[in-house]
C-alpha cells in the first residue's frame, strides 16, 4: 500500500476505494495512529494563523492585571475578526522561556516586555519570527516596539490639574525595581530601573517647572501596584497636616485603590482631594466615582501588534503613540 493511499484515507477520503480505506483504517488503529497531525501540516505550510502574546510573568497575569486584561481583549476583538487564534506564553521560569518561546505553534509573538523583557526579546529572535514589544524601556533602539508616550501623557494630566487651581501634589508611583516601596527622592526616580515610572515622572516634572513649582516639594511614593501598599502608603501621606489636594496616580489600579482608601477615610473625591490615573482600563469608567485617566490607544497598539505578526513583517523601530485626556468625576477646583 502506498504513502500516497494512505494520505487520501486521512485528508481525500472520497478518492479511496470503501475497502481500500477500511483495511488502512484498520491498520492505522492497530498501530495507534490517529491521523496526520494538523500542527505539522501548519508548520509544512508555513502558517499557524495565530498570535503569540507573551510575558515574563505567570499566565495568571493575563487576566489578573487590568492592563494586560484590556490589551488582550483588544488584540482579541482584531483576531476574531480576522479569524485568527491567539496563544498565551508565559515566560516566567528561567528553566523555561526557551522551550516556552521555541515551541509555541505561531505565526510571530506580541511581547509584553512591561520592564526587564530583554532576555525575552533575545529568546524571541532567534525564532526569526514577526514579533512586536510592547511597553520596553530598553536603551536598544532596534527592537520593534509600539508604546505610548508616557512623558506627553504625564504632562496632560498634571497640566489639567494644574489648570483647576491645585499646587499641593503628590505622585503615587509604579514600581521602579523589583524591591523599593515607600517614598522616593527626585534622583532615586531618575535613577529609575523602569523607565515607565521614570518617564511619567519627568511629565508630572515638566508640568509642575512650567507652572514655577518646585519638583522637590512634591513627594513620590513608590507602590506595588496592589491594594496593600497603596493603602498604607496612602495612611502615611494624610497622617500629616500638610495634606495634598491632589494626587497624580502612575496607574488607574493605583488610582482606584487610592480613591479606595480617601472614601474609607472619611475624605470626599473630588472635593477634599482630586486624582488622576493613568491607562484608560474599563474599570475606571464604572469606577464609583468615575476616574478621570490618561487614556492609552489600546485598540491602535493591538491592532498594530497583530498587524505585524500575521501581516509576516517585521515592523522597524518604534511606534510611539499619543495618550488622551479622559475627563470624568474625580477632578475638580482644590475646595
Amino acid at each position: 500500500m502506498s504513502q500516497g493511499t494512505a494520505s487520501n484515507v486521512f485528508n481525500r477520503p472520497e478518492v479511496v476505494r470503501d475497502e481500500v480505506k477500511d483495511r488502512v483504517l484498520k491498520v492505522a488503529e492497530k498501530l495507534g495512529y490517529a491521523g496526520p497531525s494538523i500542527t505539522g501540516r501548519l508548520l509544512r505550510a508555513g502558517k499557524v494563523n495565530a498570535v503569540g502574546v507573551a510575558a515574563i510573568k505567570p499566565l495568571s497575569y493575563f487576566f489578573d492585571d487590568l492592563w494586560a486584561r484590556h490589551l488582550l481583549s483588544e488584540i482579541s476583538k482584531i483576531c476574531d475578526a480576522q479569524g485568527a487564534g491567539v496563544a498565551l506564553v508565559s515566560a516566567i521560569s528561567d528553566e523555561r522561556i526557551d522551550w516556552n518561546i521555541k515551541s509555541a505553534v505561531v505565526d510571530g509573538f506580541i511581547l509584553l516586555c512591561v520592564e526587564g523583557g530583554e532576555r525575552l526579546v533575545e529568546i524571541t529572535r532567534a525564532r526569526k519570527l514577526p514579533y512586536a514589544a510592547l511597553a520596553i524601556g530598553a536603551a536598544d533602539a532596534n527592537i520593534p516596539a509600539i508604546g505610548v508616550d508616557n512623558v506627553h501623557g504625564a504632562r496632560l494630566a498634571a497640566e489639567h490639574l494644574l489648570s483647576l487651581g491645585h499646587r499641593r501634589f503628590c505622585i503615587l508611583s509604579t514600581p521602579i525595581n523589583n524591591s523599593h516601596v515607600g517614598y522616593v527622592t527626585v534622583a532615586g526616580m531618575r535613577a529609575a530601573e523602569y523607565s515607565t515610572s521614570r518617564d511619567r515622572a519627568i511629565g508630572y516634572w515638566q508640568a509642575f517647572e512650567a507652572a514655577g513649582l518646585s519638583i522637590a516639594d512634591m513627594p513620590i511614593i513608590v507602590t506595588q501596584e496592589d491594594e496593600q501598599s497603596t493603602h498604607a502608603n496612602m495612611g502615611k501621606l494624610f497622617a500629616g497636616r500638610d495634606r495634598p489636594t491632589a494626587i497624580l496616580a502612575m496607574s488607574d489600579k493605583i488610582a482606584m485603590w487610592a480613591v479606595d482608601w480617601l472614601l474609607r477615610n472619611g475624605f470626599t473625591v473630588p472635593t477634599d482631594v482630586s486624582i488622576v490615573g493613568f491607562d484608560g482600563v474599563p474599570e475606571s469608567a464604572v469606577a464609583a466615582p468615575k476616574l478621570t485617566t490618561i487614556e492609552q490607544p489600546m485598540g491602535e497598539i493591538a491592532r498594530l501588534a497583530v498587524e505585524a505578526v500575521l501581516g509576516g513583517r517585521q515592523i522597524e523601530g518604534r511606534h510611539v503613540l499619543r495618550a488622551t485626556l479622559i475627563l470624568r468625576e474625580t477632578t475638580a477646583p482644590p475646595h
